[in-house]
């Protein structure tokens, strides 16, 4: 039996790196397509580094902030990926933007999460965003990224119900159990070719999905 050759994926912090945890755990099982093979903080005192580290993952603090410019950190940030020889990135958290090069360099094979279903309420506050907005469904949506921000092709998305007792606090809770959900699965879908990128389009193969049973939330593609 040929043995499947997993994608190698770094994942990008600058926080607590919930997202990455339920990425992590995703890849520990057997037939998972993908495998964690760098966690990257631009933060090196970031909650999620330190998790990493516990988890026993390769993990380097690349703090921005000793940089004279983006593409010079990005510079070194290539580099890094290089040598770990990286096949996708998965943006966890990352708080930073990237220059167009970079994204060119990477694109269709670096993908973000983002609590809001895109493209509305794209950028920061986006539970704030919803609330006001008086929308009843927001939910969290996994793109390739884009020179511009929140705006690159979608893969997946998942739909939460906004409950009229909603402060901020319910809300990102309810559409952060979402995004554990999502993403791992979005990864997978992305690692072995099931979605990928021509030009602007999200190119489909088939892949079975199964049948919604989140009553939760809504997935698309359906998990």
């Amino acid at each position: 039996m040929n043995q499947v050759v997993k994608k190698r994926v770094a994942i990008l912090i600058s926080g607590r790196g919930s997202n990455m945890q339920a990425l992590v755990a995703a890849a520990r099982e057997p037939d998972y397509p993908a495998e964690i093979a760098l966690v990257i903080s631009n933060r090196p005192e970031a909650p999620g580094l330190a998790w990493a580290r516990e988890q026993g993952l390769p993990t380097v603090a690349l703090d921005h902030k000793r940089y004279e410019s983006r593409p010079h950190f990005e510079g070194q940030l290539q580099s890094l990926l290089e040598l770990s020889r990286i096949d996708l990135i998965a943006l966890a958290g990352f708080m930073r933007l990237m220059t167009p090069d970079f994204v060119a360099r990477w694109y269709g094979r670096m993908i973000n999460i983002h609590p809001s279903l895109l493209p509305a309420f794209k950028g920061l506050d986006t539970h704030r965003q919803a609330l006001s907005a008086g929308v009843r469904i927001s939910g969290c949506t996994v793109h390739f990224v884009s020179a511009e921000m929140d705006a690159g092709p979608i893969i997946a998305q998942a739909a939460v119900p906004i409950l009229c007792s909603d402060k901020e606090q319910d809300l990102a809770a309810r559409v952060l159990t979402a995004e554990h959900k999502l993403y791992p699965a979005a990864l997978a879908l992305v690692a072995n070719d099931q979605a990928s990128l021509r030009e602007t389009t999200v190119v489909w193969q088939s892949f079975g999905a199964a049948g919604i049973n989140h009553p939760e939330a809504l997935f698309s593609p359906s998990l």
